[in-house]
């Protein structure tokens, strides 16, 4: 449930998108559960056409403030054909994480992102990206949000089922390095599904940069 605070936070009407996000900078929602505190790492420009839709970010994004600012950005990257100019051009592509601010950790790796950050805030930056094409749907938090019952029981066969999504999502694995044995037991990854979100980002931006 939301806190009164919360739901005049919701309430709240912003002329414009840059109000927006920097209410999205200064929320302090879930402050006493993040154990480095709150520090909300996104990106977004109205004229952007790509969305990239992960986790929450790692202790390295959090010292930074650069999303995906790490080892599985730099696969992402890869993954993509782009570069980093390309990437962090947030009139191109925007970056909107499940959860904005470092979880903390469990016995596994990261917490989940917490729910306050889309039950807040998504929508909301969402109405204000009327351009977007295509959205990359980044590891089973960001699919199971957007795609809902459509989901299949794993994230294998959601990504395996990419072709039911298309040409509004691309559900895409985590690239975390801890994903690597995932990638090696699931070849038609890098095979069938990159050449296509390659090309699908050559036909958004037709950059020479981006090589397949």
């Amino acid at each position: 449930m939301f806190t009164t605070k919360q739901i005049r936070m919701t309430e709240t009407q912003y002329p414009s998108l840059e109000a927006l996000l920097a209410a999205v900078r200064n929320c302090r929602a879930c402050e006493q559960h993040l154990p480095l505190g709150p520090r909300p790492v996104l990106r977004a420009e109205a004229t952007a056409r790509l969305l990239i839709v992960g986790q929450a970010p790692g202790t390295r994004v959090h010292a930074t403030g650069i999303p995906w600012n790490d080892p599985s950005g730099e696969r992402l990257r890869a993954w993509m054909g782009i570069d980093k100019d390309l990437f962090y051009d947030a009139s191109h592509i925007a970056i909107i994480p499940m959860g904005y601010c470092y979880p903390g950790r469990g016995k596994s790796g990261d917490l989940p992102p917490r729910r306050e950050c889309a039950d807040l805030w998504l929508n909301r930056l969402l109405a204000e990206l009327p351009r977007i094409e295509l959205t990359l749907l980044v590891g089973q938090y960001a699919q199971r949000h957007f795609l809902g019952s459509r989901c299949k029981p794993s994230l294998t066969e959601t990504v395996r089922n990419w072709q039911a999504y298309a040409p509004q999502y691309l559900p895409l694995p985590h690239p975390s390095p801890r994903n690597t044995l995932w990638l090696k037991r699931n070849p038609w990854f890098e095979q069938q599904l990159l050449p296509v979100l390659r090309a699908r980002i050559r036909a958004l931006y037709a950059c020479e940069e981006i090589e397949a």
